[in-house]
């Protein structure tokens, strides 16, 4: 695909807004349609992106610089619209939204690809011209123009905070976080500057897709054989796949894996290779949706003869989880997990908690523009209500894994602390030897007794995990 293409001016301006429509670049057109979908609706590029590149056929290379064009000016939103709004001399509040999306798009072509200024410019303008006309288009080459007069290093040095007198708000702008998600992660991180800084550019990069393979449908060494990928360093079940749709797989589209970040495996793992006295086979994931650590335990339930409830509040959740756990003894529960109805006694319980998922920003490029403090406030309570749940449905001596898409250590730590206080006989348990597989060894887990997991160390998502049981 060449980045420098641009139809001939003279025609554009003297056709049709439908054929100019036509004549702009398709991946393009797809980034900046994911962009004001995100913007207007609040979506996730995820979810978007895939569907718009399958219903307008867009493959190979266009397919991978729209993804790359559309993810990362998600990713990068804070950082450019500080760029943006010095080259306009205006807030980007004052903008109109659909030239803001081609602004933004324009702006992370010149400071974070290796596309040529000239096409970056020209083709943001050709976007703005088709369907805003002349004007907004003199304003978008005028603001992109300024843009391109400078690296990304000479914009960071102009207007972030001076890294001597603001650290952390120096990194949080050079790697496009807000600041209080810098905070959060200085704090997890016991206020290690190098680590917060090699934390932030882990979470600032694409990262690469994680698979799982079914246990006892397919290995990871058949998996990795067959999709091109390569075996994952700690997870058993997980491979590596450097590069395409993972929609192509053939073992995902029979069923026989799926797409999973290997810290998400691993805690699925855990709570199925705890030490338990006298396991009678009755397992429960509590927060089930939308369904990975469901079917991976579910497998593993399968082959030991033990069988797995799954409770979901969201109906719609509740059939994705159907769709990937048909096969084996998962019996979904649709119910609020504080309050689901089921008999205690639970053997293993995995609590995947609802949370601020600021441990999978990198997934979800556009999350981290969207998540406050005060969101963080809310879940908590939740946290606490559901773990206490799950203290009371375990049997005296069965195990709890509480696991969290985040490091905030009000999600975290505190929550397990808070709620060892309040129930009597509850107790954390060293959660690392859950996870020691591979090449996960204790060098790499800590202090304990909890384990925290974050990209520039492990190369998962920041996933948390506790183990908890009650006499």
């Amino acid at each position: 695909m060449s980045t420098d293409r641009r139809p001939n001016q003279g025609k554009r301006d003297n056709s049709s807004a439908k054929f100019r429509q036509k004549d702009l670049d398709p991946a393009r057109v797809a980034a900046r349609d994911t962009l004001r979908a995100i913007r207007e609706r609040d979506a996730y590029a995820n979810l978007v992106l895939p569907k718009m590149l399958r219903d307008r056929r867009i493959e190979g290379r266009d397919a991978a610089f729209a993804t790359e064009l559309a993810y990362g000016t998600a990713r990068a939103q804070g950082l450019l619209d500080a760029v943006i709004a010095s080259a306009a001399k205006r807030p980007v509040g004052e903008i109109d939204g659909p030239v803001l999306d081609v602004l933004r798009l324009g702006a992370y072509q010149l400071l974070r690809t290796r596309v040529g200024s000239h096409a970056a410019v020209s083709t943001s303008v050709d976007l703005v011209r088709s369907e805003n006309g002349m004007g907004p288009s003199g304003f978008a080459n005028a603001v992109l123009r300024k843009v391109s007069q400078k690296t990304e290093e000479m914009w960071v040095d102009e207007l972030a905070p001076s890294p001597a007198e603001d650290l952390v708000g120096y990194l949080a702008f050079q790697y496009a976080h807000p600041r209080w998600i810098a905070e959060v992660f200085r704090d997890a991180l016991g206020g290690s500057a190098g680590q917060l800084q090699a934390a932030l550019a882990a979470d600032d990069e694409r990262p690469p897709v994680h698979l799982v393979a079914r246990p006892g449908y397919i290995t990871a060494e058949e998996l990795a054989l067959t999709s091109g990928g390569e075996e994952g360093r700690f997870s058993p079940y997980c491979v590596y796949l450097p590069s395409g749709d993972p929609g192509d797989v053939d073992a995902i589209r029979e069923g026989y894996a799926g797409v999973q970040d290997e810290g998400s495996q691993l805690i699925a793992r855990a709570v199925t290779v705890a030490e338990v006295a006298d396991d009678s086979g009755r397992w429960l994931d509590m927060c089930a949706g939308p369904g990975g650590k469901a079917a991976l335990i579910g497998a593993l339930a399968d082959i030991d003869g033990a069988r797995l409830d799954a409770i979901e509040v969201s109906k719609h959740r509740a059939e994705l989880i159907r769709k990937v756990v048909s096969d084996l003894p998962v019996t979904i529960h649709v119910a609020d997990a504080r309050s689901s109805g089921l008999e205690p006694g639970y053997d293993r319980i995995l609590l995947d908690a609802p949370c601020s998922g600021l441990g999978s920003l990198r997934r979800r490029p556009e999350s981290r523009w969207r998540r406050t403090a005060a969101d963080v406030d809310e879940l908590v309570v939740l946290q606490k209500q559901l773990l206490t749940e799950a203290l009371r449905l375990v049997k005296p001596g069965g195990i709890v894994v509480y696991s969290t898409c985040s490091p905030h250590p009000a999600e975290t730590t505190a929550v397990v602390a808070d709620v060892l206080a309040s129930v009597d006989g509850a107790r954390q348990l060293d959660a690392r030897p859950l996870v020691t597989v591979g090449e996960l060894g204790p060098e790499l887990l800590g202090d304990g007794p909890h384990v925290q997991l974050w990209p520039h160390v492990h190369g998962t998502d920041a996933m948390f995990m506790a183990a908890l049981t009650r006499d």
